[in-house]
């Protein structure tokens, strides 16, 4: 699945945390939130919780932009902190638009 240069690409991201540090991750991501909310072109980088996983949902302008984010200090660093204490690696889905319906309701 492929998107043009200039077209928004959506990421869902799914950690999930041993029990023992749900609230380390939890916090790592929150820390690094506030760090790529000022990368360019992100569009998105929102927190969710759900049966013990935690859920990054991710707009960014470009899949260039993506790219460089996941290149960068703040993802790095946010590895360093959490990978050893997942139970299995972040499962990351980058997902291509289908718009269906009302354009502002059908795609984000």
């Amino acid at each position: 699945m492929s998107t043009s240069a200039q077209s928004p690409v959506v990421v869902v991201a799914s950690f999930r945390p041993r029990p023992e540090a749900h609230d380390l991750v939890r916090s790592a991501l929150r820390t690094a939130a506030e760090r790529v909310h000022e990368e360019p072109g992100c569009e998105l980088y929102a927190l969710h919780e759900t049966d013990g996983r935690l859920v990054l949902v991710e707009k960014w302008s470009t899949e260039g932009h993506l790219d460089e984010h996941g290149g960068g200090d703040a993802l790095k660093e946010l590895h360093a902190a959490v990978d050893s204490r997942l139970l299995a690696p972040a499962e990351v889905l980058r997902l291509s638009p289908l718009p269906a319906g009302r354009p502002e309701a059908g795609q984000l």
